[in-house]
């Protein structure tokens, strides 16, 4: 349980970093979402270019089973590689963003 909590801290540390940097940007508003009961954590961009509407989850995790799962990236940024370099060990990281038969040669873990 103690690597699980730290877990969650780290993965709030980068998704707050994260929007922190965007926030603004274009004009739409940064927001993380962190459900700390469910092991959710999301990082949401939201505004108008004009006259369009713009709300997308730019990044998503979660935790199972003990493991870190990165679900979303639509960013040029390697969460997972700052994540090992945090601490969390690559067996621990499920790229669950790539197919299952692609995750073993992933060089991260495969639930």
């Amino acid at each position: 349980m103690a690597m699980t909590e730290q877990y969650r801290k780290w993965i709030q540390e980068l998704l707050t970093r994260y929007a922190a940097l965007w926030n603004g940007v274009e004009g739409l508003e940064s927001q993380v979402l962190f459900d700390r009961v469910h092991d959710r954590y999301q990082w949401l961009r939201m505004g108008w270019k004009g006259s369009e509407r713009v709300f997308n989850c730019v990044m998503y995790f979660d935790i199972r089973d003990g493991k870190v799962w990165l679900q979303q990236n639509w960013t040029d940024r390697d969460p997972a590689a700052e994540l090992v370099e945090m601490g969390v060990p690559r067996e621990d990281i499920v790229l669950g963003l790539q197919p299952p038969e692609v995750r073993p040669y992933t060089d991260y873990g495969v639930a």
